[in-house]
């Protein structure tokens, strides 16, 4: 549900304390629909390129909105049947058939009581256009009883669902105990530690990272209970959502408010993906005077000699939002990402007023 930062926010903020340098982020994309005023989940596309997923807070309608390189909605997906009580976060991932699928986790629970606690999935459309689908439906629990939400993340190859509670102390990374069943309730176990106040977490394409952000900090681990280390976040009015990009080279940060930002940050060191840091060799060309190879007898091209490759779907635009920054997008001199010691001494500040504050409000009423 909407949040107001009160003193545990403060008090996240002294208690992140300082980290070092911070690295330079790009904006993206300003998300100009009126329609979303609270983005809360956020998951680059599978099949399209430069098309992020999003949805609104609770109170929305459960629909996905698929938003292009223009900041513009490209699609409405509506879910059929489908109350969203509190959407917190969505990923991509599979299908048992290995299609493309998004993931919608609707896992909020501020107040730790709801027993209508549900993650769905569609199939991403292969068609940008207005639909409604009826999604599968996953009912969950946890060990221990009823807790607030909001990272949902789906492990790219072996399909994998792990949350991550929301709690300024105690919580952590739960996985289901066996497989998800429509419409049969899986108890999901703790598996791990997870930083204070996570509102939302993703996996590298290639599965070897996974990312937990906060309102102002961000980790890295390598798996569950594997920290790697800090990515420092950019300035946001409440930082909600993040995703790799498809490469795996940064991530996106996404935010909450009318006319929201996103901001890539490139990851460095240790933080990148097994795929960036140690990329698979190009194909080495064929020696002077050797032969071209040739299909294997089986193949298609072997028995059909005037067959061709089919054209393909998916070339990226020339100017996506993974490219160098378009015009129009703040130089990084002015998007760098806010230092983590400067979050503790607003952190601090604010505990200062809140305390002089409550002061006053004592004194006033004993001399009443």
């Amino acid at each position: 549900m909407r949040r107001v930062m009160t003193v545990a926010g403060a008090v996240a903020l002294c208690l992140a304390g300082a980290t070092p340098g911070a690295h330079a982020a790009d904006r993206v994309l300003t998300i100009g629909d009126p329609r979303i005023t609270e983005s809360s989940g956020l998951a680059a596309s599978a099949r399209h390129p430069g098309v992020f997923w999003t949805h609104n807070d609770s109170g929305g309608t459960a629909q996905l909105y698929a938003v292009g390189p223009d900041g513009q909605v490209k699609a409405t997906v509506t879910l059929a049947g489908v109350k969203a009580v509190d959407w917190e976060a969505m990923a991509s991932g599979k299908d048992e058939n290995g299609a493309p699928a998004l993931f919608v986790g609707d896992i909020g629970d501020n107040d730790a009581k709801r027993d209508d606690v549900s993650i769905y999935r569609i199939p991403e459309p292969e068609i940008l256009r207005d639909t409604t689908v009826t999604p599968t439906r996953y009912p969950i629990a946890y060990d221990g009883g009823p807790r607030d939400a909001e990272a949902l993340l789906v492990h790219p190859v072996t399909g994998q669902v792990t949350i991550a509670s929301k709690g300024l102390f105690g919580a952590g990374l739960y996985s289901p105990k066996g497989p998800l069943r429509e419409g049969v309730v899986t108890t999901f176990g703790r598996i791990a530690d997870a930083p204070s106040l996570v509102t939302d977490g993703a996996y590298a394409p290639d599965g070897s990272r996974f990312i937990l952000r906060g309102y102002f900090t961000a980790n890295m681990f390598a798996a569950p209970g594997d920290g790697i280390g800090r990515v420092e976040t950019p300035r946001q009015k409440q930082g909600e959502s993040v995703t790799f990009s498809p490469d795996g080279a940064s991530v996106v940060f996404g935010s909450e408010g009318k006319n929201s930002e996103l901001w890539r940050v490139t990851l460095t060191g240790e933080n990148r993906p097994d795929s960036v840091r140690n990329p698979a060799p190009p194909a080495a060309p064929p020696a002077a005077g050797s032969p071209a190879p040739q299909p294997p007898p089986s193949s298609p091209a072997a028995s059909t000699p005037d067959a061709s490759p089919a054209p393909s779907t998916s070339a990226a635009p020339a100017d996506g939002p993974f490219d160098a920054p378009h015009a129009g997008a703040k130089a990084d001199g002015d998007a760098h990402a806010t230092p983590a010691w400067v979050w503790f001494a607003i952190g601090c500040g604010a505990l200062g007023v809140l305390g002089t504050v409550a002061g006053l409000r004592r004194r006033a009423a004993t001399r009443h």
